[in-house]
């Protein structure tokens, strides 16, 4: 996961987080259709600014741990 698709899903998560608090909803179906309802709207301003939706984001090849002995082994 990328920086910008890490971005959009924490911005997702705290403000669903805060429609729950904010609104009292109780209940997992409740939960779920806040979670469903925030990432729609998140979803749609992505597209309605131009950005690169996250199913269409490149998804890096290499692990961590492989970037890491690269960035080693260039910087040595």
């Amino acid at each position: 996961m990328g920086s910008t698709e890490l971005a959009a899903n924490l911005f997702r998560a705290t403000q669903t987080e805060d429609k729950i608090r904010r609104e009292n909803i109780k209940g997992k179906k409740e939960a779920n259709d806040a979670h469903f309802e925030v990432g729609a709207k998140v979803r749609d301003a992505i597209k309605n600014i131009g950005g690169d939706m996250p199913e269409d984001l490149e998804i890096p090849k290499d692990s961590i741990k492989e970037l890491e002995r690269k960035d080693k082994v260039r910087l040595d």
